[in-house]
């Protein structure tokens, strides 16, 4: 009895082995992390962990409400819009002055940044598009990217698992 259960059961699972590869094969693949840059600028690019690996490196430290703090690495929004063709340096006057960056997540949440925020000659703030965290990935609750604005007194506008930064400029 016990062979011949086996025997059958062989017989069914070799004859289901094609249609589990096809199933297996049809299943969505999960897609590189990634970062799309676009809206009104001249160059829209994609980047990846590996792409801004290669870009300069920038550094902040955010302290908790709970006493502790965190060191963020990554690269600077002002670097990251800047490979896109965003109008910043001597490019950031007249119209571009009321441009905008909609830093938009995964999980739907949204915050809102202005060029003269980053830009070295205005506010020059220290806004980073972070992909560390104390040395290490960040968490898959929190990336793979985050902006971290560490000189906002509220955390609100950390936008976590970053996905796409949508320029846009306000007057035409």
């Amino acid at each position: 009895m016990t062979l011949r259960l086996t025997s059958i059961t062989l017989l069914i699972l070799t004859a289901l082995e094609p249609r589990l590869a096809l199933a297996q094969a049809a299943q969505p693949q999960p897609a590189a992390a990634a970062l799309n840059i676009a809206g009104d600028i001249a160059s829209p690019v994609q980047l990846s962990l590996a792409d801004l690996a290669k870009m300069p490196r920038a550094t902040a430290t955010v302290h908790e409400m709970d006493g502790s703090s965190n060191r963020y690495e990554g690269v600077a929004l002002r670097d990251v819009l800047t490979r896109a063709g965003a109008p910043l340096g001597k490019d950031f006057r007249g119209k571009a002055v009321s441009t905008c960056v909609l830093a938009k997540a995964r999980d739907g949440y949204a915050a809102v940044f202005t060029l003269g925020e980053v830009d070295p000659d205005f506010g020059n703030e220290q806004i980073i598009v972070a992909d560390k965290r104390n040395g290490e990935p960040l968490p898959e609750n929190q990336g793979p990217f985050r902006i971290v604005c560490p000189n906002d007194k509220h955390g609100a506008r950390s936008v976590r698992m970053l996905e796409t930064l949508e320029v846009m400029r306000l007057r035409k």
